[in-house]
């Protein structure tokens, strides 16, 4: 066999080799990941418990993954971790209405993806899903500290510990505390007492009459002395008595 025969030999081998190899390669090559599920980041991530399940019970996880699926304006997410609601007084979420455990968790969504970078150049208070950000309501703040953010509800200040999740839509950051929006966890203003009523003077009001009677007097004149009047009428007695008994004499 000449060598240039040889030569197209081995030629021919090899390209019969890379196309075998191209086409197992296909055919392996991982499938398009489905729909983006906040939950099943949570609880690939562990140690999310407590709040996947109030994405459950609450039903704002479904909301979650729809708007994340049918539209591009992305979500970001701040996941307290189950030590973060342990730290909560005992029955705290028990005491709260379904609601209020809407709100709340609403509470921990921006309706828009948000980078870590990002957060050093954000506008506050930032607004969440929950609503209005007026104070007394659902504000929420976020500072920087170099690659620290913190986030403050103006009951707790926050932390976001790590990174769990991002995929230029989505953003899902690990908080050590859990965000407490103020118009659910803020202590009512005592109520304010009623001022007490003006002191007003009691006067005797007296008749046009009584006021004109040369004999009224003051409230406060003292009684009349009746010694002399009575010592006066005895005399008159005594000389009527000493008069009838001369004449019958």
């Amino acid at each position: 066999m000449s060598p240039l025969i040889f030569s197209l030999s081995l030629l021919a081998i090899s390209l019969h080799s890379c196309t075998l190899t191209l086409g197992q390669n296909s055919a392996s090559a991982p499938a398009p990941s489905g729909p983006t599920n906040i939950t099943k980041i949570l609880e690939k991530a562990g140690q999310f418990t407590t709040f996947i399940r109030l994405l459950k019970t609450t039903q704002a996880g479904d909301q979650i993954n729809t708007q994340l699926n049918n539209s591009k304006q992305g979500m970001t997410v701040f996941a307290p971790t189950d030590n973060a609601f342990s730290s909560l007084e005992a029955g705290t979420l028990n005491t709260l209405s379904s609601q209020q455990q809407v709100q709340l968790v609403q509470f921990h969504v921006l309706p828009s993806f948000i980078s870590t970078s990002q957060f050093q150049t954000v506008s506050n208070p930032l607004r969440t899903q929950a609503g209005d950000t007026s104070p007394g309501d659902f504000p929420l703040n976020v500072t920087t500290s170099g690659n620290q953010v913190n986030v403050s509800t103006g009951i707790v200040d926050a932390t976001v510990s790590n990174t769990i999740y991002t995929d230029g839509e989505l953003a899902v950051y690990q908080v050590d505390k859990v965000l407490q929006p103020m118009s659910i966890f803020a202590s009512p203003s005592p109520a304010t007492a009623p001022s007490p009523a003006p002191a007003t003077l009691n006067l005797k009001k007296k008749s046009p009459a009584a006021a004109l009677s040369p004999s009224s007097g003051s409230d406060d004149a003292p009684p009349a002395d009746k010694s002399g009047a009575d010592r006066l009428n005895g005399g008159v007695v005594l000389v009527i008595g000493a008069f009838w008994f001369v004449f019958w004499l």
